[in-house]
């Protein structure tokens, strides 16, 4: 779900069609509910009746979207992900259906309003999206809240990601693809972050640092693995 109106998303366009004609693509989900109909609040009795194509686990087969929010709202984690989006950054929708993943307490959006949701399959229906116009906005929403600003990105203070003990209350901060961080984050963060590469090149996409961070945040704090 998200705090920002529909036009402040782009909606993805259909695939092409091959000669004309919609490729077979196919069924997802479960079909209608076999049997006599199970009871509570949280069912919908369309999907019920009509079946559940949705992108959701099983667990959540046949409930109403408010009250899969609701079951995820009672047991989310403490962490907060945000992306600067300066340029339409495309990385969103992804970092967006990870946090989603990985339970996220929210994703923040910094800069533009606007963001394509391609990569996000849909799961920002069950993710809680933020917007901040400005860094200064996101700086003092995050101080108010007592979450230590952690950045993401390669500076020379940078230091290991796989070293440093995250706190359990804080937000990962990822800056716009190709440029980074903005210098305004990396002197609000408390520390600034690098992952450790072994290949050739310089950096990888925002999406990938931000699913690398999440699942840091996961092990330490939900499995208790030490740093």
């Amino acid at each position: 779900m998200t705090d920002l109106p529909p036009e402040a998303t782009e909606p993805t366009p259909a695939s092409a069609a091959t000669d004309g004609e919609a490729e077979a693509k196919p069924e997802v989900g479960v079909g209608p509910w076999e049997g006599e109909w199970p009871e509570g609040d949280h069912w919908d009795p369309d999907l019920l009746r009509d079946g559940d194509r949705r992108n959701v686990v099983d667990q959540y087969r046949y409930w109403k979207h408010e009250a899969i929010v609701a079951d995820l709202d009672s047991k989310r984690h403490s962490f907060h992900i945000a992306i600067e989006n300066w340029q339409h950054d495309l990385n969103i929708g992804t970092v967006v259906r990870t946090a989603n993943a990985f339970l996220a307490k929210e994703v923040h959006i910094i800069g533009r309003r606007r963001w394509n949701r391609r990569g996000a399959m849909v799961t920002d229906r069950y993710q809680h999206v933020r917007h901040h116009p400005t860094v200064e906005d996101f700086v003092e929403w995050a101080k108010g809240e007592g979450l230590a600003i952690i950045g993401i990105d390669i500076f020379p203070d940078s230091v290991p990601l796989e070293t440093y003990d995250l706190p359990k209350n804080c937000v990962l901060v990822f800056g716009q693809e190709g440029p980074g961080l903005t210098p305004e984050v990396h002197d609000a963060a408390v520390a600034t972050l690098s992952i450790e590469q072994f290949g050739s090149t310089r950096s990888m996409n925002a999406a990938s640092a931000a699913a690398i961070a999440m699942h840091a945040w996961v092990r330490r704090h939900v499995f208790s693995q030490p740093v």
